[in-house]
């Protein structure tokens, strides 16, 4: 396997240029809105036979093993270039779960059918009445013989509609305090008593869904971790999203479709545009340096800490700040949900936009984000 750690810096941007415009579908660049499975399909075997599809995996396990500056050029180059984003959760959250705590047997069972796109996953987290605050769940597991009974539902479950499985966090023991009483699942979206609805987006999108768990069986093999203690792994689980959430690369994407769109109406020109498009480039640079020292910690396998919720809340809030100003610079133009002219590609404001707005509340709200580091980090006293 290629050491891609062992190129410069411009050598592995290269590599990475002319295998996008060598391999990259031309109809799925600067898509719109998310594409569904059987669009990117394709694409996602292409990146698994290149030995691409999981660049922060550890090579043992099949991934690039790339370093954090590496990871931001790979970023920066699927970014400028439009590809697409690909239904993620298993590799992005997942996947460095089972490696940091999963069996061996959950290891072999579950890493390479991630990889090749034969397991496409989804997270049960949030609920109807326990979203910010997530460990109020109440979608419990009792154990039966070496079955858990799963009953309860999930909601705001990106792409459940196409997953084959699902990892989901479950009550097993009610008599337990908020956060203890807790584990980690694994179970078949196909299996008995799972009936998947779902929910359209103000985009008119169905990328969202609830998911309802009616007496839905699965084999105690399935538990990740201890029984009761799985709320270690949804911190650590919490930590790999937000890292991800905090990536630069939807500020990238939004600032480079700004760019192109500011140029072609003339705004380059216009000195109180310039001045806060520059201090937008500043904190997405910013943010990039930022994401790249997380990214050391969790490749060296280290656990991350609670100072991650400022990567969280400084990327979204960036990236939001990037849409707003687009529609702003587009003036009447901005309030229109259609494609328009970007250069020699086409861009979507409105919807960019729109996607935007839910990235504060998912992962964690920015303000329980804020709470974090003001008790977690800061040490301030309860107001």
């Amino acid at each position: 396997m290629k050491d891609w750690n062992a190129l410069s810096d411009d050598a592995f941007r290269s590599e990475v240029r002319a295998f996008l415009r060598q391999h990259y579908p031309p109809e799925l660049r600067y898509p719109a809105r998310r594409p569904g499975l059987d669009q990117v399909r394709g694409w996602w075997q292409t990146l698994y036979q290149q030995g691409w599809i999981a660049p922060a995996w550890p090579r043992e396990h099949g991934g690039m093993g790339l370093s954090p500056a590496k990871l931001l050029i790979q970023i920066e180059e699927f970014e400028d270039h439009g590809v697409a984003r690909i239904p993620d959760q298993g590799l992005i959250n997942l996947g460095p779960l089972l490696i940091r705590f999963g069996t061996d047997e959950q290891k072999q069972r579950y890493l390479p059918p991630t990889l090749s796109g034969e397991y496409i996953w989804c997270q049960g987290y949030s609920e109807p009445n326990a979203g910010s605050d997530l460990a109020s769940l109440r979608t419990e597991a009792v154990l039966d013989g070496d079955e858990y009974v799963i009953n309860g539902s999930k909601i705001w479950t990106t792409m459940a509609h196409h997953a084959s499985h699902i990892f989901l966090l479950v009550r097993t023991d009610k008599s337990a305090k908020k956060q203890e009483g807790i584990s980690f699942l694994l179970a078949d979206m196909r299996s008995p008593g799972i009936t998947v609805r779902p929910i359209r987006n103000i985009v008119g999108d169905a990328e969202f869904c609830q998911v309802f768990f009616d007496n839905v069986r699965t084999h105690r093999s399935n538990l990740v971790g201890q029984p009761n203690r799985g709320w270690t792994m949804a911190k650590a689980l919490l930590g790999f999203e937000r890292i991800f959430i905090g990536s630069p690369r939807f500020s990238q994407f939004a600032l480079h479709q700004l760019a192109h769109l500011a140029t072609e109406r003339g705004l380059m020109d216009d000195a109180a545009f310039v001045d806060r498009y520059t201090q937008l480039r500043l904190d997405t640079a910013d943010l990039a340096s930022t994401y790249a020292r997380f990214a050391e910690i969790m490749r060296r396998g280290e656990t991350i800490g609670p100072d991650v919720s400022m990567l969280k809340i400084w990327a979204t809030e960036t990236w939001q700040r990037v849409t707003e100003l687009t529609l702003e610079a587009l003036g009447n133009a901005g309030a229109i949900a259609a494609d328009l002219p970007c250069g020699e590609r086409t861009a979507n404001p409105l919807n960019s936009f729109y996607y935007a707005r839910p990235s504060t509340f998912y992962a964690g709200c920015n303000e329980v984000q804020r709470n974090i580091l003001a008790k977690n980090v800061l040490a301030l006293p309860d107001a």
